[in-house]
């Protein structure tokens, strides 16, 4: 290694046989400030407080469970014969496509039992999902893992990163291309363009609509530069396929439902609503 380079450690804190890594730190900071957010906007929109924390005490363990099952299954060949690495979620490993599909599907469930509006819930929470996952993000950096190809020292200098970034990108002898970092960013501005958004006439449903299309576009283009992306196919990489899919159906649920009407209901309305 060179002598310059000062990594990360990834274990937050050792209490006796416990470990805490950074890894899980990051992402409940991630969760807990989604949370908050979600809470406050909740009670401008005329819910009651409780409504996301009642939600999230279902979404987050179901979400956790189903990223995890995602990328088990993916890896199959791998955890078909290390069957006792599948609870080491600690280690990394966790589909956001994943954990995207067993919220929402909670989300829905809530919804219906509640009798809210699924969308008006979604579009709530649509920027704390995204700023959770900028956050999150950061988490992946400080296991040296969710990175891209090699790169040479001087092109991420190039980048005017911190040395610190830097560094924690030198793995095995190789630097590597820092895509936690652009998906962070990507994710960043998205959040902000989220929250501008609810100050535009937007019908219900469209800001969640916006964010997939928005995450999409980002993940898509950064999960080409990945090396450790889950394939579909031998060419083909999952999340760039279900990236595809979500900006379609996205645009094809807005189209729909701003032409039967569905959407007629504005996002600051008070109603439930559709």
């Amino acid at each position: 290694m060179e002598p310059d380079i000062q990594q990360l450690d990834r274990v937050f804190l050792e209490i006796g046989p416990l470990t805490i890594y950074w890894y899980g730190v990051i992402i409940a900071v991630g969760a807990m400030l989604g949370l908050w957010l979600a809470q406050r906007e909740s009670v401008r929109r005329g819910l009651p407080k409780e409504t996301f924390l009642d939600l999230v005490l279902y979404a987050i363990p179901i979400a956790i469970l189903s990223a995890r099952a995602y990328y088990v299954i993916f890896q199959w060949d791998y955890y078909s014969q290390n069957p006792g690495d599948i609870i080491k979620i600690w280690e990394g490993g966790l589909a956001i496509h994943g954990g995207l599909i067993g919220a929402i599907l909670t989300g829905y469930v809530y919804a219906r039992k509640r009798n809210l509006s699924f969308w008006k819930l979604a579009d709530i929470a649509a920027p704390s999902i995204i700023l959770g996952q900028a956050i999150g993000r950061w988490g992946n950096f400080m296991n040296q893992e969710a990175h891209g190809g090699p790169v040479t020292r001087e092109f991420l200098e190039n980048l005017h990163l911190p040395k610190f970034i830097i560094d924690q990108m030198y793995i095995e002898g190789v630097y590597y291309h820092p895509t936690f970092l652009y998906e962070s960013l990507w994710n960043l501005t998205g959040f902000f363009v989220l929250l501008a958004l609810r100050k535009v006439n937007l019908k219900r449903g469209e800001i969640f609509l916006s964010y997939c299309v928005w995450y999409s576009i980002g993940r898509f283009f950064i999960e080409g530069l990945r090396t450790d992306s889950l394939m579909l196919t031998e060419n083909l990489r999952m999340a760039q396929f279900i990236s595809i899919v979500l900006i379609i159906a996205a645009i094809i649920t807005w189209v729909v439902r701003r032409l039967k009407g569905y959407a007629n209901t504005r996002y600051l309305d008070q109603d439930q609503g559709y």
